[in-house]
């Protein structure tokens, strides 16, 4: 195991004894990013959002002034029509009059079902495509970090951010913008009108919305930490999930399926008891705005029906006074659940922030150049590097690698092998020293232009879903059928490849389960041989192949090799013998350099792990 996996487990273990870990017997381990934001609520956020709609803001202006205005307009224009039919039309016996009101407000709902139609399916084309470009951006940011990010992090839980969370913003930028537009005008018309009809009527029950808004206060602070709680509930269930999916082999294998299923019950049963919560709070809004519109109408019967007995009002006014509080009631509660609609946007517009904020470790310099065409020339620098403040991988590494030569690490778990590798790759930065590729320090240069340079076997090969050939031509999407076709021959992977039931047009999901471990393999030497880089890392890369196999592999590096700088780690120490130079490292120090036969007539570190190795084989054989 490479050193920097060492570090990683080290980690966790340090974190799973913690304090914070501790969870009860039911539950393993908290992740980092599952603690609960502690923010308070600030327009910030919702200037943020409004940035990814603004590019859509011409677009959505004249759509939404027009319906704002027809919309407001047909609605303050209802109730007036209906005070006029009954004082001018019904009370004076006008059939003639009532049938052309009638007419008239027939009219007025048709131009308001009209516009309302086309400004819902407008805006929800414009809210889609503001999701699409949120959801892009946190995508890109995200494979632009570096992986102290991912060794921080589950996959299901960056999963949960980029799905879950973007999805909760849908309705506020589909049609919650708008429709706060809309209600905020239609309060003040009615506002205005009210006070046009009756001005001591119209405030006795306008001052009925503060103290609304007095007990609405209250609650703010408890919903948003509520809908906070459920999408950490959701972002630990989602991760749990990936990691069973991910292990279930292993879990079948030692018989934990029941182990596993009441974890699993209890951190579903978390996350139901968080939504019920948070849902329960988000609904006391509705039966606030009840109450408070209950005590409006009171107010409006007593006090109405008094000015309707002095003769200060009219039964059409009255009545119209009653048809404009249902309206003005309505956008009220609409407002009450758009702020509750905010809080549960704000809550996982905090998380996906959270990502955006997150600035990658490994960064390029705003002076960076492009790396020239590699030669191979390497040289590290008295590399000092840490996975954790303190605990040293590397500890003053210092080599220098000529153009073609073949360098194989080799040393015990953890003596940082692929910790070298990695920094090599710039998937991290050293704390001290730095990595030299052809005079060049790779901190002055482009990621894209130099990992474009690198290419890297894996033991672990990663397979994506679709077809064998789409998966070896990754390492170069420009490449022919033709060119797909060599590199798989030159790694002696055609052979099975053309076996398959469509050959090279064989569906494969993901990590390539219909494919042995070997093949897997294979396909990953001839993803890397297309890339054609000019510095090849193999990271036991051969470690999950059979002796035949490995045979053929042997007699494909031979070639693969040929004017390459490579990098080689291996447990199996037969398969670097002809390697130009062994680096034997231990505790993150290099401790022998030189080739098989320089090392083994030493009787070294080296030649102590050559014979626990044979002596192995030989015992197991």
């Amino acid at each position: 195991m490479s050193g920097n996996k060492e570090n990683a487990q080290t980690a966790k273990e340090q974190a799973s004894q913690s304090p914070k870990a501790e969870m009860g017997k039911n539950e393993r381990f908290v992740y980092q990013d599952d603690e609960t934001i502690e923010k308070p609520f600030n327009w910030g956020q919702v200037r943020r959002l409004w940035l990814y709609l603004k590019p859509y803001s011409r677009q959505l202006l004249p759509v939404v002034l027009i319906s704002m205005l027809l919309v407001t307009l047909t609605k303050l224009a209802i109730p007036y029509l209906i005070t006029m039919s009954i004082d001018q039309a019904i009370l004076k016996g006008d059939t003639g009059k009532l049938f052309t009101i009638v007419g008239i407000m027939i009219a007025v709902y048709c131009i308001q079902w009209l516009a309302n139609n086309y400004r819902i399916r407008y805006t929800n084309t414009i809210g889609q495509k503001v999701i699409y470009d949120l959801r892009k951006h946190l995508f890109s940011h995200i494979q632009s970090l570096s992986f102290r990010f991912f060794d921080k992090r589950p996959a299901g839980s960056v999963l949960v951010r980029i799905t879950n969370d973007v999805n909760s913003l849908q309705d506020l930028f589909t049609n919650g913008v708008v429709n706060v537009l809309i209600d905020c005008v239609q309060l003040l018309g009615i506002i205005v009108i009210l006070l046009m009809f009756n001005v001591k009527l119209g405030l006795a029950i306008i001052i009925t919305v503060p103290l609304m808004f007095l007990v609405s206060t209250s609650l703010r602070k408890r919903i948003r930490l509520a809908w906070q709680g459920v999408r950490m509930k959701q972002s630990r269930l989602n991760a749990h999930l990936n990691e069973s999916i991910q292990g279930m082999k292993v879990t079948q294998s030692f018989t934990q399926e029941k182990e596993n299923l009441r974890f699993f019950d209890q951190m579903n049963m978390d996350n139901r008891k968080s939504w019920d919560k948070a849902s329960r709070l988000n609904q006391s809004f509705g039966p606030l705005i009840e109450v408070t519109g209950a005590i409006g109408y009171c107010v409006l019967f007593w006090y109405g029906a008094h000015l309707v007995q002095t003769g200060e009002i009219s039964i059409g006014v009255l009545v119209g006074f009653a048809t404009y509080i249902g309206h003005f009631w309505d956008p009220i509660n609409r407002l009450g659940q758009m702020y509750s609609q905010l809080l549960v946007a704000m809550a996982s517009s905090e998380r996906i922030f959270e990502f955006i904020d997150e600035q990658p470790t490994v960064a390029e310099k705003k002076t960076a150049i492009e790396m020239p065409p590699i030669e191979g020339n390497i040289q590290f620098d008295h590399i000092v590097f840490e996975y954790e403040k303190g605990r040293p991988a590397l500890k003053g590494i210092s080599l220098d690698v000529r153009a073609g030569q073949s360098i194989a690490l080799v040393g015990h778990t953890g003596s940082g092998k692929s910790t070298i590798i990695n920094l090599l790759s710039r998937f991290y930065d050293p704390v001290q020293g730095k990595v030299v590729i052809d005079g060049h320090d790779i901190r002055d240069v482009t990621i894209q232009s130099l990992r474009s340079q690198v290419g890297i076997v894996m033991q672990d090969t990663f397979i994506f879903s679709g077809t064998i050939r789409d998966n070896i031509r990754f390492g170069r999407l420009d490449a022919t059928n033709e060119e797909v076709e060599q590199a798989a021959r030159a790694v002696h992977a055609h052979d099975f490849i053309a076996a398959l039931p469509h050959g090279y047009d064989t569906e494969v999901q993901e990590r390539g389960n219909v494919l042995s471990m070997g093949q897997r393999q294979l396909l990953s030497f001839a993803r890397a041989l297309l890339a054609n880089p000019r510095i090849l890392i193999l990271d036991e890369a051969t470690a999950s192949i059979d002796t035949e196999t490995e045979l053929k592999i042997q007699e494909a590096l031979k070639t693969l090799l040929v004017g390459r700088t490579s990098f080689i780690v291996a447990h199996r120490l037969s398969t670097i013998r002809s390697a130009d130079a062994i680096v034997v490292l231990d505790h993150g120090k290099i401790m022998e350099v030189g080739d098989h036969e320089q090392l083994m007539h030493k009787q070294g570190i080296y030649y102590g792990l050559i014979q626990a190795q044979y002596k192995f084989l030989s015992e197991a054989g």
